[in-house]
This record gives C-alpha cells, sequence and structure tokens, in this order.
C-alpha cells in the first residue's frame, strides 16, 4: 500500500500529503483548483526548508519528499490506482457525501476510504458508498508533520481488517494512532471544542481579555498554547462547523457556539488564515506563527 490519494490541498491535505510523501508513499494530491494545489505545494515546500534548517532533514530527502507527490485536479484520474484514499476537504457534510459517492465510482474495489474530518459520523459518510466495511476516520492533528497523534475512527460497518491496516500505515507514519468509536466530535474535537467555546464565552461575558485568558491557560493549565489563539490556528471557521455537528449530534446547549464566534465568522475574521481573529496577524506574523509549529 504505497500509493495514496489525499483530497484537498488545504491545510490538512497538503500536511497529511506532506507526512505520506515524507515517508515514502507515491501521492496524488487533489483539489479542483490549479492554483490551490500550486499553495499547497509551496506551502510543503516551505514547511521542509523549516526541517531542512533545523537539520531535521536532508537535502536529498526534501528533494525526494516533493517528487513523491503528483497534483490533479480530476478525482477520477487522481484516483485510479489509489490504495488509500484520504479526504481532506471543507467540513461540510453535503461535500464529504458527494466525495464519496464519487470515489466509491472511481476507485478500485479494492482501495481504502479515510476522511480526515474531525466530526462528522463515519458511519454516515460510509452509507454513501458500496463499501462501508472500507470506510475509516483518518483524523490528523495539525501541523500534521509535527504532530504525533492519529484518531482513528470505526463506523458502525467498519472492518477489522481495515482497521488494522490503516492502524499500521499510521505506525508506519511515525504516528500513534488510538481508536476511537464515531461519536460527535470523537474524542479530540469532543473535549477541545466546549473549552475553545467556553473560552470565547468568557471574553464575550467580559471576565477577562484575550491575553489575560491564554495566560491563565498557559502559565495555570500548562498548555503550550491558550485556547483563543489556538482557535485562530485551528481557523474560527472550523471550530464554528464543528460546534454545529456536535450540537446538532447531540441536542445539548453545552455545545452551542458563543454568539461571539458567529459573529467572527460572519464578518470573515477566521484567524491566522484570514490575517485576523482573535489577534492580528500580518504577512511576517502569520509566517511567524506557523514556523513556531515546526519548531
Amino acid at each position: 500500500m504505497k500509493n495514496v490519494a489525499v483530497i484537498g490541498a488545504g491545510t490538512m491535505g497538503n500536511g497529511i500529503a506532506h507526512t505520506f510523501a515524507q515517508f515514502d508513499y507515491k501521492v496524488q494530491l487533489i483539489d479542483v483548483s490549479q492554483a490551490a494545489l500550486d499553495r499547497g505545494l509551496a506551502t510543503i515546500e516551505k514547511n521542509l526548508d523549516r526541517m531542512l534548517a533545523k537539520e531535521r532533514i536532508t537535502e536529498e530527502e526534501k528533494a525526494k519528499t516533493l517528487a513523491n507527490i503528483t497534483t490533479y485536479t480530476s478525482l477520477e484520474e487522481g484516483v485510479e490506482y489509489a490504495s488509500l484514499v484520504v479526504e481532506a476537504a471543507t467540513e461540510n457534510l453535503d461535500l464529504k457525501l458527494k466525495i464519496f459517492r464519487d470515489l466509491d465510482k472511481f476507485c478500485p474495489e479494492d482501495t481504502i476510504l479515510a476522511s480526515n474530518t474531525s466530526s462528522i459520523s463515519i458511519t454516515e459518510i460510509a452509507a454513501a458508498t458500496s463499501r462501508p466495511e472500507m470506510v475509516i476516520g483518518m483524523h490528523f492533528m495539525n501541523p500534521v508533520p509535527i504532530m504525533k497523534l492519529v484518531e482513528i475512527i470505526k463506523g458502525y460497518n467498519t472492518s477489522n481488517e481495515t482497521y488494522s491496516t490503516v492502524e499500521e500505515i499510521s505506525k508506519k507514519l511515525n504516528k500513534v494512532p488510538v481508536e476511537v468509536n464515531d461519536y460527535p466530535g470523537f474524542v479530540a474535537n469532543r473535549i477541545l471544542m466546549p473549552m475553545i467555546n467556553e473560552a470565547i464565552e468568557t471574553l464575550y461575558n467580559g471576565v477577562a481579555g484575550v491575553n489575560e485568558i491564554d495566560t491563565v491557560m498557559k502559565l495555570g493549565m500548562a498548555h503550550p498554547m491558550g485556547p483563543l489563539q489556538l482557535a485562530d490556528f485551528i481557523g474560527l471557521d472550523v471550530c464554528l462547523s464543528i460546534l454545529k455537528v456536535m450540537y446538532d449530534g447531540f441536542k445539548n446547549p453545552k455545545y452551542a457556539p458563543c454568539p461571539l464566534l458567529v459573529n467572527m465568522v460572519m464578518a470573515g475574521k477566521l484567524g491566522v488564515k484570514s490575517g485576523e481573529g482573535f489577534y492580528d496577524y500580518s504577512e511576517s506574523r502569520k509566517a511567524e506563527t506557523i514556523a513556531k509549529m515546526f519548531r
């Protein structure tokens, strides 16, 4: 299983492609936009340069990693020979269902279909295919080349063979796989997102300012990054989408997104990716923030 297709060239998609390619998998990176693919490749090269500067990789390893990635704007062509597909598109149920219906048509019968979804039901995604036993969640953490955890989510029909294969692949990527059952938010975001949402509520209620809230959590709780800064890094739109999925899934008001978060997303204040969220990010500040994650 050395032929992997990654769908989506955004933050998570290019990180997943980078990681597989670095471990000598042949990667087909797929996006509907050639411009997005070009940006994704540029990001991968920048991140490899950071790793090179810190002597974590050699020039030869950088060149080999980039050579292992081929880009496609056609889903059908990109997945033609894939043994594993990892979908890393926007956290939108309708979009994911369409992608998986298409993957079911275009992929070989023995291809495992994985989603990097951070909250959406794997069982529901799998039901859009004729191979639910071969559909699984493979939730990487950001930044993918650095973070060790992979949540592996079994849908209702996911086979033990599929799980074992994905678990072994994760280990070959030098990741730590953790088995998780299929409930909204899984483990990581079921715990993380209410904390982020509560930090936003704390700001919204005027209890303390942005820096003060993050400082309390960093110095008092030994968090490497405060919850508001982390929300900026994840993307406030992504946080909002995950909270909506959890709220709809559990029907529990504790998962209802804070009005401040909703308003910031509507205003286009999405965090690092938009240049402004709870903090202000100029281009130089944005680059510095991302670079810190690769230290």
